[in-house]
């Protein structure tokens, strides 16, 4: 059923005016983001999020308090906006669906559908032609019983609802894995085999609805505890025949999907020789997300055109150019751990440092864990970025071990 526009609303593609109102489901910190990008382009904005004091609707020209199922709070959304994207994988596909029959939607549901469970988006991987880990489906115990002996050790993952290292369990034996597949609660999952990991690059692409595709510089990227903490990017960074096969295969990943927004891709390189003696290539895909990504954040600072732009450009079908690196850059995630009780961490010695940008999210509490902003340094040679995010680290008592990945 058609959904009548409400008056002051613009549905013409490619309009840039203040006519034009966008809508994203979800409403943390990359739903803030997007959301700045719109309105520096001149867009109105509205955000659908249970939470009334969620970062982005507290900067959003609407903010429709629901959760994300409520067939009320899809049809505000649907009546105030043009077109809606999302800014989380794990907004349910079925409500894009729903959207999706009134509005324009991207990422498309059944892209995000995919990229939610672990089974389907290796399954998609394969028939993209682009190598992942050696992995097993369990579902059953009787799968479970049946997990080859080469996928150990491994890492145990649910095939739905986890990030950021949420709902893994690594194991070395099976008496291992049987306890791990318990404590998930017999939760449908993926063995993945352990990998000897070189290095971890992430790669974010931008597809438009008539299939034109562009793409950031390749990141580098460094995690602790399964959660991104410094990204580097700059000539050199990775290999350029690594970072042009990686682009190559997340292009791939996303033309196999029809997909239309942005994606990024996480790959794994590993130890040539040591992937070469297990049979496996050196380039590997790891997961994708139907949406900006914590390593794409620099592109704010370093990048012609940012993650958020492309985002913008994608859903209201505006022509995509490529992005440009203009500055090398090093981004560091800033989590609650760094936050001390009572107080904020030292802003005004890190903003004292030359070429420092800082990102907060506008959320109200710090928590371990808890992703509060980004610190993106820039500068005109890589060793003076990298030093100044060093020094930077260390004023906010961060490792700063990453200037030797």
């Amino acid at each position: 059923m058609h959904v009548p526009l409400l008056p002051g609303v613009q549905a013409q593609k490619g309009s840039t005016t203040t006519e034009m109102t966008l809508g994203v489901m979800g409403g943390g910190q990359l739903g803030r983001m997007f959301v700045h990008a719109a309105q520096r382009m001149g867009f109105f904005t509205a955000v659908l999020d249970p939470d009334a004091q969620s970062p982005a609707g507290r900067v959003s020209h609407h903010h429709v308090p629901s959760g994300y199922t409520d067939a009320n709070g899809l049809q505000q959304l649907a009546l105030a906006c043009s077109a809606i994207t999302t800014e989380f994988e794990n907004v349910p596909a079925e409500a894009l669906a729903q959207l999706a029959l009134s509005r324009t939607v991207s990422p498309p549901a059944h892209a995000v559908a995919i990229a939610q469970d672990r089974a389907q988006e290796k399954a998609h991987f394969v028939r993209c032609g682009v190598a992942c880990a050696p992995y097993a489906v369990i579902e059953t115990a009787e799968q479970l019983a049946s997990v080859a002996d080469h996928l150990l050790p491994g890492i145990l993952k649910t095939a739905r609802m986890g990030y950021d290292g949420k709902g893994q369990k690594r194991v070395t034996t099976r008496a291992e894995l049987f306890a791990a597949w318990e404590q998930l609660q017999q939760a449908p999952c993926v063995l993945e085999k352990m990998l000897p990991l070189q290095l971890e690059c992430s790669v974010i692409v931008a597809r438009g609805a008539d299939g034109a595709c562009v793409h950031l510089p390749v990141q580098r990227n460094l995690h602790r505890d399964g959660i991104l903490a410094v990204t580097e990017v700059y000539d050199g960074a990775v290999p350029e025949p690594l970072a042009r096969r990686a682009i190559a295969a997340a292009l791939s990943i996303a033309e196999g999907l029809q997909y239309v927004g942005v994606l990024c891709v996480e790959f794994f390189l590993l130890h040539a020789e040591a992937a070469k003696s297990q049979g496996l290539p050196d380039l590997v895909v790891n997961e994708m997300a139907p949406r900006p990504h914590n390593s794409g954040h620099y592109s704010m600072d370093a990048c012609d055109v940012s993650q958020f732009e492309l985002q913008v450009r994608t859903l209201a079908q505006l022509p995509l150019t490529q992005p440009r690196l203009h500055s090398p850059a090093v981004m560091l995630n800033l989590l609650g751990d760094i936050w001390p009780d009572g107080g904020v961490p030292a802003w005004d010695k890190v903003l004292a440092l030359p070429g420092t940008h800082l990102h907060l999210y506008g959320k109200a509490k710090a928590a371990k864990g808890r992703k509060m902003g980004h610190l993106t340094v820039t500068g005109s040679s890589v060793d003076a970025v990298r030093a100044t995010a060093a020094q930077a680290a260390r004023i906010l008592g961060l490792p700063d071990d990453f200037a030797g990945i």
